[in-house]
């Protein structure tokens, strides 16, 4: 049942895609040639990636244009996230996205900045009326930019199918990017996957590096590995396009055992509630303790992704026959460049020695778990986790800058797939204090600390988690920072156009901040990756040439409240 809906999902996929494709053609979003620096479905930290990086030449101010006719439907401005995007809907039925962008056209600009005045807000998320704007194909949108998110000056462009508003693999259409590069392949893991498994006569799992040479892939050395039991492959490899040296994600990978096709995905759509799901997808474990991704090809019995085409088994191979068997990894690009390892395991049985770690309780992966000790509440909503988790506890003493003991909860490297409610028991809190109080996760090391939210009430302090960890409970009383960068003594202006500030906040962080002009509110942008606000100077809305009387009133989670005065000729 589960392949047929796969394979009838797969069909009109491939159908969607393909006669947009040929039916509808996009131009470029930008009128220089394009070099990636991200691919589409490229494994990110608990997501994919919704779309490509076009690279814009290391700088910003790369004009943008829209890649076919429709209408702007959507405008966000965010701190983080896309920063400034556009968002176009086509008569196809797909949506085009701009992230990252550094300004709109002149028009969208002033339509935008007249709502954020009349919001008194800068971040805004705007369903635009049909016929407000409407564009023609190649016509001129904006700037590309590094705003939001954004870890460089690049353009973030997304196809989307309008009605699901999935995103779709730009490089299905016939945008300009060349790839001559097949993918490259790193290493191969192995991994027992039940209590009698092993790897080269070991419990856990082993990975193995691989070399290209004498043009193909192979294990390093060429061995023959013993295996044994229930076993699983992953694969770490990357992409690569024509012109760039950024490592993408990979698009296709098949997994053969005997010639006999076992597990197939293919990176053509995916929907934004199963980005979490990269974390069965992959080796999450191997990521967070080497920072390398693996791509696994079992499927975890809470892994509810749909981007398998084919999987048998579950992807699970069991090899307790006693002869050795020939398995193929084949690696393919969107635009066919392929690469291939094969390599052999033998079915050995030996004694392996086994060391099974206590723990606290069983936490099954398909219902409702909770766990209770006289200091700690955990509920964990179904569908929490991807498989049963042997949970462990325990609680360590903290120094006198938390209030409470320091809680071990699990190992960070196992994931969660939805948040879980966390509550700590928290005695003798003064009620000034109590709304200081929060939820941070430790490093036992360094004593570091990092905000996790949560409330006060009645003895304890409780908030969500999105992670196994370290979890104490905290005050954070002191408020946030407020450096001028613009204004010296708090009397006279370094810059002529614009006021500039960083705001920081050590713990709870940014809440609002709120800049005022003669006691009329004034638009801050804000990027939030720098800790940077800026004022230009808007004569429509303020009088110049006389003096102003300026506040910056910033506030943090937890109540805490900087302000800052100036008075200034301008």
């Amino acid at each position: 049942m589960i392949l047929m809906k796969q394979s009838v999902f797969l069909f009109f996929l491939i159908f969607s895609l393909g006669g947009t494709a040929q039916n509808y053609p996009y131009t470029s979003p930008v009128k220089i040639p394009i070099f990636l620096s991200g691919s589409f479905a490229e494994l990110r930290a608990n997501h994919f990636h919704s779309g490509i990086d076009i690279k814009t030449q290391g700088v910003t101010g790369i004009p943008v244009y829209s890649v076919a006719e429709g209408y702007i439907s959507r405008i966000v401005v965010s701190p983080t996230g896309f920063g400034l995007a556009l968002y176009i809907n086509h008569p196809n039925g797909t949506t085009s996205v701009y992230g990252h962008l550094k300004s709109f056209r002149d028009d969208i600009a002033q339509y935008v900045k007249n709502i954020q005045y009349g919001r008194e807000s800068f971040r805004v998320d705007l369903q635009v009326p049909k016929d407000r704007f409407p564009v023609k194909q190649d016509e001129f949108i904006g700037h590309s930019g590094n705003s939001g998110s954004s870890g460089g000056p690049h353009l973030h462009f997304e196809i989307r199918d309008a009605q699901t508003e999935e995103p779709l693999n730009p490089l299905h259409y016939a945008f300009p990017v060349k790839d001559n590069t097949p993918p490259r392949i790193y290493s191969l893991m192995i991994t027992p996957l039940n209590e009698y498994g092993h790897v080269d006569f070991q419990a856990n799992k082993k990975s193995y590096p691989v070399i290209y040479a004498d043009g193909k892939y192979q294990i390093q050395n060429n061995p023959i590995i013993p295996v044994y039991g229930m076993i699983g492959f992953a694969i770490h490899a990357n992409d690569f396009f024509d012109g760039s040296n950024n490592r993408c994600g990979v698009y296709s990978i098949r997994m053969f055992w005997d010639g006999e096709l076992y597990y197939s995905f293919k990176m053509d759509r995916f929907s934004f509630t199963e980005g979490r799901y990269v974390n069965s997808h992959t080796d999450y474990e191997e990521f967070i303790t080497t920072r390398r991704r693996f791509h696994k090809t079992w499927i975890d019995p809470g892994n509810r992704l749909r981007i398998y085409d084919y999987v048998r088994n579950n992807g699970q191979l069991r090899v307790t026959d006693g002869n050795i068997h020939l398995a193929r990894f084949e690696l393919k690009d969107l635009h066919g460049n392929t690469s291939i390892l094969d390599f052999r395991v033998e079915s050995k049985a030996g004694q392996v020695e086994r060391v099974k770690p206590p723990f606290n309780q069983l936490l099954k992966y398909d219902q409702t778990n909770r766990f209770r000790e006289e200091n700690i509440r955990i509920d964990f909503p179904e569908e929490t986790f991807y498989d049963d988790v042997e949970f462990t506890w325990k609680e360590k003493p903290a120094s006198e800058k938390f209030l409470t003991d320091i809680h071990m909860v699990h190992r960070n490297t196992v994931p969660l797939h939805s948040s879980a409610r966390l509550s700590i028991k928290t005695e003798k809190l003064e009620k000034r204090l109590q709304e200081k109080a929060l939820l941070v996760t430790v490093d036992t090391l360094t004593q570091k600390i990092s905000a996790a939210g949560g409330e006060y009430n009645n003895g304890w302090v409780t908030g969500h988690i999105r992670s196994f960890g370290n979890y104490a409970v905290a005050l954070d009383t002191v408020p946030p920072r407020i450096v001028p960068l613009s204004i010296h003594d708090k009397s006279a202006l370094t810059e002529s156009s614009r006021i500039r500030f960083r705001i920081i906040d050590d713990l709870s962080g940014i809440k609002e901040y709120v800049g005022t002009l003669n006691g009329k509110w004034a638009l801050f942008e804000y990027d939030a990756k720098t800790n940077m606000i800026t004022h230009y100077f808007d004569a429509e809305r303020f009088e110049l040439g006389k003096r102003h009387e300026f506040v910056l009133k910033v506030t943090d989670n937890k109540g805490n409240e900087s302000i800052y005065e100036a008075s200034f000729w301008k």
